[in-house]
């Protein structure tokens, strides 16, 4: 039961002007389901929470630590050690008591993908970079059930915001990836696909870089960005304000070097340019990781 005096209509009142008391309530009935509660996934968490969204399923099988202080919205002294699931229950509770929400504490796998999918109306991949077999099992199974996904990887300090439609492109079309491509190569199309331009390059130390070992920097500022953009997204697609941006359109934005580009690429990561761009990039990392070794 909510605590006396809470009433959701008051909570959220002050978002009627922008959107109409048939669209807050839409988003008091809605759904959404968010793997990875890390940086992005906490900041949006709570960017949702704050417009009334009602109901969630919360996926994580990490805790919070030290580590995680710069840049996750649940990372506190009093969270190390916790985990991510219940903390960010928790705080979604304490914005609004009446917020039904699915816990799965494991991650997502074979066993529980179903459950974590059933009811949702949009999904929210928040997973950490290096995730590509939670991805290869999240995305077939959101289409199957006709469900958006929605991702805005963090490049430095700024992101770039993928929309996949469950009847456009999909995510392993767009990317390109095969079944029989190493690591290195997902990792190379994975970055092409979510980097058209490359923004951060113009001011990353490469030597705090290694991303064969899964070492990548990170900084607190993009996830509130990216909070904001993917809290958008998920209003627009419930109440169809505008036309839903959509693979293969995409679009990047840099704060810091106030950089924004929006490309469509027709053929994703296969056609020859493409090809010849993750090839380049898979030279790249190879010798970024060799460089930064000590």
């Amino acid at each position: 039961m909510p605590p006396p005096g809470f009433d959701y209509t008051t909570a959220f009142s002050r978002n009627l002007g922008f959107l109409s008391a048939k669209e807050q309530e839409r988003l008091r009935n809605a759904r959404v389901a968010i793997v990875g509660l890390g940086g992005t996934g906490g900041a949006q968490t709570q960017a949702l929470a704050r417009l009334g969204i009602g109901n969630y399923t919360l996926a994580d099988p990490d805790t919070f630590e030290l580590a995680n202080f710069n840049r996750q919205f649940g990372a506190f002294t009093h969270t190390i050690g916790k985990s991510k699931v219940e903390v960010m229950a928790d705080l979604i509770h304490a914005i609004n008591p009446e917020a039904g929400i699915g816990r799965f504490p494991s991650g997502i796998n074979d066993e529980n993908i179903a459950a974590f999918l059933e009811d949702a109306d949009i999904v929210v991949d928040s997973l950490d970079f290096y995730c590509f077999e939670e991805r290869f099992l999240l995305y077939p199974k959101a289409r199957e059930r006709g469900l958006w996904v929605l991702t805005a990887p963090p490049l430095g300090f700024g992101f770039t915001l993928l929309c996949f439609d469950p009847e456009g492109m999909s995510f392993e079309d767009y990317f390109g990836f095969r079944p029989e491509m190493s690591t290195a190569d997902k990792v190379a199309a994975l970055i092409a696909g979510i980097a058209p331009r490359p923004f951060m390059m113009r001011y990353l130390d490469h030597r705090n870089t290694d991303p064969a070992a899964g070492r990548l920097p990170s900084v607190g500022a993009a996830p509130f960005m990216i909070a904001g953009v993917i809290a958008t997204e998920v209003v627009n697609l419930l109440t169809g304000k505008r036309p839903p941006l959509a693979v293969p359109t995409i679009y990047q934005f840099d704060a810091l070097l106030r950089k924004y580009c929006r490309r469509t690429y027709r053929w994703g990561m296969r056609s020859p340019t493409q090809r010849l761009k993750r090839w380049l990039l898979k030279r790249q990392l190879q010798r970024m990781g060799t460089d930064t070794k000590p």
